[in-house]
């Protein structure tokens, strides 16, 4: 019983230590910086009893102290290391306890004067982490019961500050590996887009369109998706996989990858040769023709003779460019008619002379499967290759150590080109085995494929044009109609990219 009288100080004491160990616990379990600081304030403020505390932390490479919860500011601040109460404590690593704030030197009465506050007590301490290094600065001011802080408040703000330079660390460190996250995603779509240039910005709409649904979904109250929730790590995840969908790319040949006609530029120019050798050979045999005619006919059938050679050579060449003509209207990516095909076919007779007087086909056999591709610019082998960047970023995004939060953004990318029905590519999986992440992006990569407007090969086509297309392979069993609701009600497109046409 000798000790009663200390009993409301050691319980006081003690409810202090263990609202310290509390505080680590919820300390340690945040990653988030603008959440950690002030949580760190608040429990600072209540352990010491103080009216207002501030928190700055130490910029080794500015040697400067910066803060975003200093003394009621709202916006950072920041002040050179030994400037200050603060910078003084950053400096020395030593404890300030001042009694009466305007009667000590060191104390700055400008911050006063431009909040109108009336600091008395001031306590800085210096948060140390587990090196012993001095990483921050905790402030106290005004101690509530109108007394002076005391070497318990001194003893209990280090120990704070301690825990406080811990999690602050791991909350750094933690943005640091997001911001390495954000740049290596960053510098990989640079990479997809320098590799097709005419793609530039796909990734990055595909993912506002995706995450934007993503965000919608919150607000079903009915249907198969009214409990679907994406956490915040899990929007991330998704965001991540939307952006590096087509990262694959980087692994099919360029000229394929870029290709914006049926027949390579290089192929096109030797055809284009060719048409020209054919033309001169046309004139060549018409010129024959004349002196042919001459020794036959005499020079006074001359003019007679040049006549007729002109309107045939004139007919000829005609005939010639024609041809040329239809060829170049079958090498652009649009949908050739039927009676196109059987014309090429005929194409395989005609044929020149060259520079031997060897007849030659005037169109080879790779040309004419190359022009007969009755949509877009791809053969099927080329097709199968573009159809490969899926595996290619599987592979590519199974190397990187995610973190656990993170772990399905090679999955999710993996599934964006399959069907609910089995038709898709590259593992032709059926509807249940393809995640719901995965089916919004294949909505937002079709729809913003379709709606581009600076693909070579294709025109773009109007939003609605793009809801109806997207709506048959809905309907027709591919799409998940559901989903596309949501797509079209909530008007993702127009929420996601500004407009739509």
């Amino acid at each position: 019983m000798l000790y009663t009288s200390d009993e409301p100080a050691l319980t006081r004491r003690l409810q202090k230590l263990t609202s310290i160990l509390d505080v680590t616990k919820a300390m340690s379990a945040e990653r988030d910086l603008e959440l950690l600081l002030p949580l760190i304030i608040y429990e600072a403020s209540k352990v010491v009893e103080a009216d207002r505390c501030s928190l700055f932390i130490l910029d080794r490479e500015r040697n400067e102290l910066w803060s975003k919860v200093a003394q009621g500011q709202k916006n950072e601040i920041r002040l050179p290391v030994g400037s200050g109460i603060a910078g003084q404590v950053a400096s020395t690593g030593a404890t300030i306890n001042i009694p009466d704030a305007y009667a000590d030197d060191r104390f700055n009465r400008s911050f006063d004067i431009s909040s109108g506050y009336h600091t008395q007590t001031i306590l800085c301490v210096p948060m140390r982490d587990a090196n012993g290094e001095v990483t921050g600065v905790i402030q106290a001011l005004n101690k509530r019961s109108g007394r002076i802080f005391d070497a318990e408040d001194e003893e209990l703000l280090l120990a704070l500050g301690a825990q406080a330079a811990g999690a602050i660390e791991n909350a750094l460190l933690h943005k640091e590996i997001n911001k390495l996250f954000e740049g290596f995603v960053s510098a990989s779509v640079v990479a997809i887009e320098a590799r097709d240039p005419s793609t530039a910005g796909h990734s990055g709409r595909v993912a506002n369109l995706t995450v934007e649904m993503a965000q919608a979904l919150e607000h079903l109250a009915t249907g198969p998706y009214a409990r679907t929730r994406f956490t915040a790590v899990e929007i991330q995840e998704l965001r991540y996989a939307s952006l590096l969908h087509d990262f694959g790319k980087v692994g099919v040949r360029e000229p394929v990858l870029v290709k914006a006609e049926k027949l390579y530029p290089h192929e096109l120019d030797q055809l284009r040769a060719r048409f020209q050798i054919a033309r001169k050979d046309l004139q060549l045999q018409s010129y024959r023709r004349r002196l042919a005619a001459v020794k036959l006919r005499g020079d006074k059938a001359l003019a007679e003779i040049d006549a007729e050679e002109d309107e045939r050579l004139l007919s000829e060449i005609k005939q010639l460019d024609e041809v040329f003509e239809f060829v170049l209207t079958c090498n652009r990516p649009t949908v050739l008619a039927q009676g196109g095909f059987e014309r090429l076919n005929e194409m395989r007779k005609l044929t020149f002379n060259d520079a031997h007087d060897q007849a030659k086909p005037l169109l080879l056999e790779n040309e004419i499967r190359s022009l007969s591709i009755a949509r877009g610019t791809l053969s099927p082998e080329e097709r199968k290759e573009i159809e490969s960047h899926v595996e290619h970023t599987y592979r590519f995004l199974s190397q990187i150590p995610w973190t656990r939060t993170l772990r399905r953004v090679p999955e999710i990318a993996y599934a964006h080109h399959e069907k609910l029905d089995g038709t898709g590519y590259p593992r032709a999986i059926p509807g249940k085995g393809i995640p719901t992440q995965s089916k919004m992006m294949a909505i937002s990569d079709i729809y913003d494929a379709l709606t581009a407007s600076d693909r070579p090969y294709k025109k773009a086509v109007p939003h609605q044009f793009a809801l109806d297309i997207l709506g048959k392979e809905a309907k027709a069993g591919q799409l998940d109609g559901e989903l596309l609701t949501v797509f079209i009600e909530a008007e993702i497109p127009r929420k996601a990219l500004g407009s739509v046409k």
